[in-house]
């Protein structure tokens, strides 16, 4: 494939820029922020590098698009999309930052960092024995890249880890995995739930009572994508003590309106969907990765099976 304009369209273009201009790629490049884009940059260019496509657009005329992002619902999610248009995603650090961000509040849970807070204020000296990360089970969906990743820390600090894809099948670092129609009749074991799928039409509200009737005060985090989970039915489980808390940090609708129920709600912590960020340096270092392995015509380990959506 021949690539001889790049069109990088971000919020953080500048900063893209300059790392990319110091490279010398053969390439000509142009810099845009998302909403300068017009369809006119797309005639001109053979590549596209962004986060979101606008629905206004036609992108089929580009040989290339790569998303800045792991996730790429943004692009095929309930949309048509040219199978002979090539398109990659950025792998880079995402699994470790979403491993430590899990990680975190499992060790407040099981520190009782909350209740210790509380005493605190009420000047209550009111020991309470911490429990241990090998005595806990968790269960991670999505066992690619970042469930991968978040499975090696957990089970490396002595967890039984155990995954749910749609295949089931084995992979590195899980102490067995399941497959999406079989995992349910094991969900009562486990102390928490993590959600690292991406957003396809298998996934879309795969998150609801189903799910959460067959918990036993477990806690839920969603590091995955917002639309994957039922919000009404979190708040029922929640309520019935199914969820003993939830981490929320990717949501339908973001930012998360002012009156959203989640903001008030004590046992649901938010984060604006900073739980796996791509950083400018991690995202060239990506592309430029990708650039090159298209042009010596290479094998593509980031390219997204359309069919799959992932």
């Amino acid at each position: 494939m021949i690539i001889n304009h790049i069109l990088i369209v971000s919020p953080m273009y500048k900063e893209l820029q300059i790392l990319i201009e110091r490279e010398g790629l053969t390439p000509t490049f142009r810099y845009l922020p998302e909403e300068e884009l017009a369809q006119e940059d797309l005639i001109w260019a053979d590549a596209l590098v962004c986060f979101n496509l606008k629905s206004t657009i036609d992108y089929s005329q580009v040989k290339w698009v790569h998303s800045l992002g792991a996730g790429v619902d943004r692009f095929l999610y309930q949309k048509k999309w040219n199978e002979e248009v090539l398109l990659t995603r950025t792998i880079c650090s995402f699994g470790q930052r979403i491993g430590e961000y899990c990680l975190s509040y499992i060790l407040r849970d099981l520190q009782y960092h909350m209740e210790f807070q509380a005493f605190k204020q009420q000047k209550k000296w009111e020991p309470i024995t911490p429990k241990l990360l090998n005595e806990q089970k968790v269960m991670i969906y999505g066992t690619g890249e970042i469930g991968q990743t978040v499975a090696k820390i957990f089970s490396a600090l002595g967890m039984d880890v155990i995954g749910v894809s749609l295949s089931g099948e084995a992979k590195k670092y899980f102490k067995e995995v399941l497959s999406v129609d079989s995992h349910l009749p094991r969900l009562s074991e486990m102390n928490y739930l993590i959600n690292t799928l991406p957003l396809t039409e298998q996934t879309a509200n795969m998150f609801n009572k189903e799910i959460f009737q067959l918990l036993c005060s477990a806690g839920f985090i969603n590091v995955g994508r917002g639309a994957s989970l039922n919000e009404d039915d979190l708040l029922v489980a929640i309520d019935e003590d199914r969820v003993r808390f939830a981490v929320v940090d990717v949501f339908s609708e973001e930012p998360l309106p002012t009156e959203h129920p989640f903001w008030n709600h004590p046992k649901i912590h938010i984060t604006p969907h900073i739980s796996a960020v791509t950083t400018p340096d991690e995202g060239v270092a990506c592309f430029i990765e990708t650039l090159k392995n298209i042009q010596e015509n290479m094998p593509l380990t980031n390219k997204v099976d359309i069919k799959r959506g992932y």
